[in-house]
């Protein structure tokens, strides 16, 4: 057993170098909400409520996180500010660990059913075609046969780009031409995968939000043809939200549960920028698994979320 559990020390480091800038940031307004203070007062907290809102956190998450601090507080009126840190990382941690309680989540572990069906959701530009690359990738180092399904055929070269993805996961991709129907894709790919004993399919589809009405339409085509193929398909529907957005991540999130029912939320770009707060406050507002952060462009780059290890490299010192 690691010395960080389930995690491995490089995995450790990975994580800690993917939430620099965040943590950077958080750090360095943390000191200065209490310069000058050697008590956790009214002040500090309204410092505190104002460090945790510019990182993204969230006004209504952000709020939760206070009053978890204030009963902190008036539990022991000497608290001193050096302790600020410690709290507010404890109090964070509490509060994630009471949104999304339940095991971690195991690429190796059996599957539910097979072959187990992805959908995965979100607009353009979010990384969601890497994103489906490294989770095939992490189910192909796990033992299990996987295909992708490309059903974004709206954008000029979605498909080209999941292609290329698709090679470097080494796996096989089920694809039509640009242009077609999304749902034939969709039913082709699960088609194919039930006949030859696939193990997990991940089905792309497009991520246009200019039209609620219709992305919700084009969604519920897609899940109805699947039910033909796999009563019970899709099994997981996962949001992908880009979390160097901040704020706009958290309006996504709104559009597409509104749109259609996710179930499991994967943020990432979170390497390159000082807006990881939004993992919290999404996972608190939500109260929708968030499954997986990315850290980086290459194939290992995304991890499973584990909420304890998250806050404690927010605040490493």
């Amino acid at each position: 057993m690691s010395p960080f559990g389930i995690f491995s020390k490089e995995k450790k480091e990975n994580l800690n170098k993917g939430l620099e800038k965040t943590k950077e940031s958080l750090l360095k307004k943390l000191s200065r909400a209490v310069v000058g203070k050697s008590k956790v007062d009214d002040e500090v907290l309204d410092n505190l409520e104002e460090v945790l809102i510019t990182s993204d956190v969230g006004v209504d998450t952000t709020l939760k996180i206070i009053e978890r601090v204030e009963n902190r507080v008036s539990k022991d009126k000497y608290l001193n500010t050096a302790e600020l840190n410690t709290i507010l990382k404890d109090e964070i941690a509490g509060l994630l660990e009471e949104n999304q309680k339940g095991e971690e989540f195991d690429f190796a572990a059996p599957l539910e059913k097979k072959p187990f069906i992805i959908m995965v959701v979100g607009v353009n530009g979010v990384g969601k075609t890497t994103t489906i690359a490294k989770l095939a990738h992490q189910y192909k180092k796990a033992g299990k046969k996987v295909f992708l399904g490309a059903a974004d055929t709206f954008r000029a070269a979605a498909v080209d780009q999941l292609q290329i993805w698709a090679n470097r996961a080494g796996v096989e991709l089920i694809k039509q031409t640009m242009g077609s129907d999304p749902a034939s894709v969709a039913y082709d790919t699960l088609n194919s995968a039930k006949s030859k004993n696939i193990d997990v399919v991940i089905v792309d589809t497009a991520g246009r939000l200019h039209n609620k009405q219709f992305l919700m339409r084009e969604l519920t085509k897609i899940k109805m043809v699947m039910k033909k193929v796999i009563p019970d398909a899709p099994h997981e529907v996962l949001l992908i939200l880009d979390g160097s957005t901040g704020q706009n991540a958290f309006e996504q999130a709104k559009q597409f549960t509104a749109a259609t029912e996710v179930n499991s939320i994967a943020l990432t770009k979170l390497d390159g920028t000082a807006k990881g707060g939004v993992v919290i406050g999404i996972s608190d507002q939500f109260k929708i698994p968030v499954r997986y952060i990315g850290i980086g462009e290459k194939l290992d780059d995304i991890q499973v979320f584990n909420k304890a290890e998250f806050v404690d490299s927010l605040f490493a010192s």
